[in-house]
C-alpha cells in the first residue's frame, strides 16, 4: 500500500508560500522550486541504504558514507524539470530519465510524446510531477517503465489533491507520494485550487 508524506515543516512552508505567491518572479520561482525539490527528495530518500568509504582529508583519513543504491530522477516534461536541480543538489550522481506528456484540454487525458528512462534495476526512482491534479499523468508516466525492478518508487509533487493520491494508490499501490501540500480540489479546467497556477509556465517564464 502506498504512503503519502506531507513535508510541511517551516523550511518547506517558506518555499511553498513563495511558489503560491502570484507576485514571485520567474527567477525567484525557479530558486524556490529548486530548494523545495531538494527537501522533497530528502524525505523520499530518507531510507536510502548507505555504505562506508574511506576518504583522505587534509589531516588524514576519515570514514564517510555514500549511497549503496542508485537514484534515478524522472521529470515529467516540462514542469518536472523545475524540481530536477534540487534533486541533483542532494544527489549529484543521480541518473536522469524524461517522460513527455501532453494534456488534452477537453478530455484532460494525457498523451505521451517522449520517453527515455535509464535502467531502474535496484534503483530508487523519483518521478518529478510538481502538480498532482487528477493523478492521471503521473500514473501514465509510471506505466512507461518496469517498476517491479526498482528498489523504491516515489512521486515528488509540490501540491497534490486527495483525488490524485487516491488515483495513484489504485493504479500503482506500491508507489509513495511525497508532497508539500494537499489542496482541496480542482476547478473546471482541471487546475488545483488554490494551487499555484501553471507550474510549467511559471518555472519556464512562458505566458
Amino acid at each position: 500500500m502506498s504512503r503519502t508524506t506531507i513535508v510541511d515543516d517551516a523550511l518547506a512552508g517558506l518555499r511553498l508560500s513563495a511558489l503560491r505567491d502570484a507576485a514571485t518572479p520567474p527567477a525567484a520561482f525557479r530558486a524556490h522550486a529548486r530548494a523545495l525539490g531538494a527537501l522533497l527528495a530528502r524525505e523520499a530518500l530518507r531510507d536510502l541504504p548507505a555504505r562506508e568509504v574511506e576518504v583522505q582529508g587534509p589531516l588524514g583519513p576519515a570514514t564517510g558514507r555514500v549511497p549503496a543504491a542508485g537514484v534515478v530522477a524522472v521529470p515529467v516534461l516540462r514542469a518536472g524539470l523545475g524540481l530536477l536541480p534540487g534533486v541533483h543538489d542532494l544527489v549529484p550522481d543521480a541518473s536522469v530519465g524524461m517522460i513527455g506528456l501532453e494534456r488534452d484540454e477537453e478530455t484532460l487525458l494525457a498523451r505521451r510524446y517522449y520517453c527515455n528512462v535509464p535502467p531502474v534495476d535496484g534503483a530508487w526512482v523519483l518521478l518529478l510531477e510538481p502538480m498532482l491534479a487528477t493523478g492521471g499523468s503521473a500514473a501514465d508516466a509510471l506505466d512507461q517503465f518496469e517498476l517491479t525492478r526498482a528498489a523504491a518508487v516515489s512521486v515528488l509533487s509540490v501540491v497534490a489533491t486527495q483525488q490524485a493520491i487516491d488515483h495513484l494508490g489504485t493504479r500503482h499501490p506500491d508507489v509513495d507520494v511525497v508532497t508539500a501540500a494537499v489542496d482541496p480540489g480542482l476547478d473546471g479546467q482541471g487546475f488545483i485550487v488554490p494551487g499555484l497556477g501553471d507550474f510549467g509556465d511559471r518555472v519556464h517564464a512562458t505566458p
